[in-house]
C-alpha cells in the first residue's frame, strides 16, 4: 500500500489492556487550569518507569464544566485498577489541591470508583464538609469542600473508570531528523482532536522506541535497535538506506475504536506530507502478537484513506 508516495507496511501495532479514568479540572482562568493539568500529567509517559500514563485530553470551555469555569479534561491510565486507585489520589493531592483556584470533578460516571476527595479530604484535618447533589434518600453525587489558605478546594468524592487500551503506536520513517519531526508534529496536531485518547510522551512523540529484553540483567526493555539508523549494518535493520531518522507516536485510549481512529488520523496527516516531504514509510511496533491482545493493522485502518494505493 502506497499513500502519496509513502509505504504503509503490512504490519500491526500491538497494544494491551489498561484501566483509565478521566478528571475534569477547572480554575478561575484557562491558564491556571492548564498549569494544573500539565503538572498533574507530568512524569507519566510510560508505566515502565512512571507508574501510569497520563495526558491532557482537551481544553474545556466554561459551558462544558460543572462549575461554569474554564477547564481541562485529563486521562490517566494504569495497568490495573489497584494501581490506578493509588496514583490518582497522589497526583490529585500534590498537583491539583496545591494549585491556585482549582477544583476537580469526576469525568466518568460508570465503572469501578476511583477515589478523589474520598482520600484527600483528610488533609482538611476534620474541617472538611461534604454535600450530596441529586438523587433521593441519600443517593446522588457527593462532593467535598476543603479549607485551604487561599479559600477552599471543591472536589468530587470519586470518579468512574473504564477498561481502556494502551500502547497503540506507529513509526514514521523519514529521510532526515528534521523531516521526521515535522511529520510527527503534523500528526500530533491532527490526533489531539480525536476524543478519548492521549499521546503520553513529550509533545506526543517518542524518539527512544523500545524492544522487549536487554543484554543487561534486570532490564526488560531496551532500545529498538532494528529502527536505529546509526546501527544499520551492525544489527539486523528494518530501515532502507534512505531512512535517516525514525520517530514513534504512542496512543492510549478509552476504547479500541478511539485508538484506531487516532491512528488513522495521524497516518493520514503524515501521508499528506508525503514522499516529497521526506517521509519514506509508516511502520508499527509489535512483539509478534504475544504481548497484547489488541492489534491495530495499519493497512486495514488506512484502506479507506485518501491517496493512491498500490
Amino acid at each position: 500500500m502506497i499513500l502519496n508516495g509513502v509505504e504503509i507496511r503490512d504490519t500491526f501495532a500491538e497494544a494491551f489492556p489498561m484501566v483509565g479514568t478521566r478528571l475534569i479540572i477547572t480554575a478561575d482562568t484557562p491558564e491556571w487550569a492548564l498549569i494544573a493539568g500539565r503538572t498533574t500529567t507530568g512524569f507519566a509517559t510510560s508505566v515502565i518507569g512512571c507508574g501510569c500514563e497520563a495526558g491532557i485530553e482537551r481544553t474545556l470551555n466554561p459551558e462544558e464544566t460543572p462549575d461554569g469555569r474554564p477547564g481541562v479534561s485529563l486521562l490517566i491510565f494504569a495497568m490495573d485498577f489497584g494501581s490506578l486507585k493509588k496514583v490518582v489520589p497522589l497526583r490529585l493531592g500534590q498537583c491539583v489541591l496545591t494549585c491556585p483556584t482549582t477544583a476537580c470533578y469526576a469525568g466518568i460516571d460508570t465503572g469501578k470508583r476511583v477515589p478523589l476527595a474520598k482520600t484527600i479530604r483528610y488533609f482538611a484535618d476534620g474541617h472538611q464538609i461534604s454535600k450530596k447533589i441529586g438523587g433521593s434518600k441519600g443517593e446522588g453525587m457527593r462532593f467535598w469542600r476543603l479549607p485551604v489558605m487561599e479559600g477552599e478546594f471543591v472536589c468530587d468524592e470519586d470518579t468512574g473508570s473504564v477498561e481502556g487500551v494502551g500502547g497503540g503506536n506507529f513509526l514514521i520513517l523519514a529521510r532526515s531528523r528534521g523531516e521526521a519531526l515535522k511529520a510527527a508534529e503534523t500528526a500530533v496536531a491532527a490526533m489531539v482532536q480525536v476524543p478519548g485518547i492521549i499521546l503520553p510522551f513529550p509533545g506526543g512523540v517518542v524518539r527512544s522506541g523500545s524492544k522487549v529484553g536487554s543484554k543487561y540483567k534486570g532490564l526488560f526493555a531496551s532500545t529498538n535497535d532494528a529502527y536505529c539508523p546509526t546501527l544499520r549494518g551492525t544489527v539486523p535493520s528494518q530501515l532502507p538506506d534512505e531512512v535517516g531518522s525514525v520517530l514513534e507516536i504512542v496512543i492510549d485510549g478509552m476504547s479500541f475504536a478511539a485508538v484506531a481512529e487516532a491512528t488513522r488520523v495521524g497516518i493520514t496527516a503524515v501521508c499528506a506530507i508525503g514522499a516529497e516531504g521526506g517521509v519514506v514509510a509508516i511502520d508499527a511496533g509489535n512483539y509478534g502478537g504475544n504481548l497484547g491482545p489488541f492489534h491495530f493493522k495499519l493497512r486495514e485502518i488506512m484502506q479507506n484513506g485518501a491517496g493512491e494505493t498500490a
